[in-house]
């Protein structure tokens, strides 16, 4: 396993009675993109901040390239290319004069390349900063980010207020800088990114870290939708603590924690019709914590769950 870059122990962040990030562990190892998920208010920016060194947590620790991130803020900041999901720009600058500004600040930033990102993302740089647009703006600020040559890029919601083909372009921008063995935290409310681009993906809740799960192993989950002309067969013992079951008249619906081969060997004497099988996929993992069901259906299925959640992959 590659060495560990970014580490946090119990990690928690209390505003009076408000608690914004709550025993959060979590590691990051070298060279992995990491997505944060989770609607607004879940945590992620708060994480982020503390990682950062702008917020001193409550209680707990944590750590960038071994350095900690509060007594060490300064040499993490050396370490880390920053992007806030609330950035903001000198308005009296044309775009290439904040990107000259910003390239003086910091040694691993030139200015050919923050250049380069920005006509990649084809912005204007010539126009100033107040008569930009939020998404142009966001461009601008995305040409920093990306051409500090840092070891470690965070981004939080790198793609707001951007158009399709420029969000595609930046997720290949991040899976360049992995490439080059750069370490990445990626905070995002988009899954299809998440998914594109992560190789391990974390869900926040209240606060709370509810979920972890590479996506190689999330990829191998699979949902199985039928309808039942009989009754199914007994579940073998090996899959009977992983499976999750939902029955409602004559449809079924079962979700697998990882490969298929000996799910489909007990469904093969099963009085099942219609079969479909489709990759679970990250939206049915979120919409498990910040939905209203339980588990999505669609109009051909819909029922109340009758087995365990499975547990595989889950943390918190």
């Amino acid at each position: 396993m590659p060495p560990t870059f970014v580490e946090t122990q119990s990690l928690t962040k209390r505003f009076g009675n408000f608690t914004a990030l709550e025993d959060c562990s979590v590691t990051i190892n070298q060279g992995e993109v990491f997505g944060l998920l989770g609607p607004n208010g879940a945590g992620k920016s708060t994480l982020i901040r503390l990682l950062m060194g702008f917020l001193k947590p409550t209680s707990g620790s944590a750590t960038v390239a071994g350095m900690d991130c509060q007594s060490q803020r300064v040499a993490v900041h050396e370490a880390v290319s920053y992007l806030p999901g609330d950035a903001r720009l000198f308005r009296t600058m044309t775009g290439h004069g904040v990107l000259k500004l910003f390239s003086g600040f910091r040694a691993n930033m030139k200015l050919d390349s923050a250049v380069a990102v920005a006509e990649r993302m084809e912005l204007d740089l010539n126009r100033w900063v107040a008569f930009m647009s939020t998404g142009m703006r966001q461009k601008l600020a995305l040409s920093i980010a990306m051409s500090n040559d840092a070891p470690m890029l965070i981004l939080d919601e790198p793609t707001a207020n951007l158009d399709p083909t420029v969000r595609g372009r930046v997720v290949d921008m991040v899976a360049e800088a992995k490439a080059a063995g750069k370490t990445v935290v990626f905070s995002s409310h988009v899954l299809s990114e998440i998914e594109d681009v992560c190789d391990r993906v974390a869900i926040l809740r209240s606060g709370k870290l509810v979920f972890q799960q590479s996506m190689a192993d999330l990829k191998k989950q699979h949902r199985i939708r039928a309808k039942l002309a009989g009754t199914l067969p007994q579940i073998p013992a090996e899959l009977a603590d992983s499976l999750t079951i939902v029955q409602h008249d004559d449809s079924v619906q079962i979700e697998t924690p990882g490969e298929l081969s000996n799910v489909l060997k007990w469904l093969s004497d099963a009085p099942l019709r219609d079969v479909y099988i489709q990759p679970v996929g990250l939206r049915a993992v979120y919409d498990r914590f910040h939905s209203t069901k339980a588990i999505p259906s669609d109009e051909n299925f819909s029922g109340d769950k009758t087995s365990t959640e499975p547990t595989s992959g889950a943390g918190s």
